[in-house]
């Protein structure tokens, strides 16, 4: 996956299209962020589509104003605006309905953290722990391919998986968020694994 620089200039003079063109292959990665980052305190406050939704949306209006010309730092740019919309939440249901800018970059943290998480956690061997530029860039384009390859398993795979380990839990929980028992919790995690591992071109 590669971001064309001409492609973001002329975005940048307004064609809607091209706008959404640029946006839509990180719907997944960002829908996946937003998953973790809501946590057990806003489940069934918030949805994650709704979220990215409205990044995209934010994205659209603000596009003139986005001065990156590569594929890292439209991900960081789309990732600093999530961010925003999850501080927001945050306010609405949490706390104060006034801004907090440190609530919104520390959730712009929290986000750049699940980023190198998605790789290690997953333990596919596709992110990095290098922080050079170019590994940067290529720890969010391996970041946005893994999302893409979850989106693509069957629902119960990929519940597994991201129950497992992307929010950490024990197999008991997870049995009991799926309503399946624990044996046939763990079974369906292994096959997801494998199956993802398959997608990513990696050896059962």
């Amino acid at each position: 996956m590669s971001v064309d620089p001409h492609q973001i200039r002329a975005a940048r003079q307004g064609d809607a299209a091209l706008v959404e063109e640029l946006l839509e292959p990180y719907r997944q990665y960002l829908k996946l962020l937003a998953r973790m980052q809501i946590g057990p305190k806003l489940q069934g406050k918030a949805d994650q589509s709704d979220l990215v939704q409205e990044t995209f949306l934010d994205a659209h209006c603000s596009f003139s104003q986005f001065r990156g010309e590569s594929e890292a730092e439209l991900v960081e740019w789309l990732r600093s605006i999530l961010a925003t919309r999850l501080a927001t939440l945050c306010r609405r249901y949490l706390g104060t309905q006034q801004r907090d800018i440190r609530l919104e970059q520390r959730i712009d943290e929290e986000l750049g953290r699940s980023t190198v998480m998605l790789g290690k956690r997953l333990a596919v061997g596709l992110v990095s722990p290098e922080s050079s530029p170019s590994q940067r860039a290529s720890r969010h384009e391996q970041a946005v391919r893994l999302a893409d390859a979850l989106a693509r398993l069957p629902p119960d795979y990929r519940e597994a998986i991201v129950l497992r380990n992307l929010e950490g839990l024990p197999f008991k929980q997870v049995a009991e968020r799926m309503g399946k028992t624990e044996d046939s919790a763990e079974k369906l995690w292994l096959r997801g694994l494998t199956k993802l591992r398959q997608q990513l071109g990696e050896r059962p």
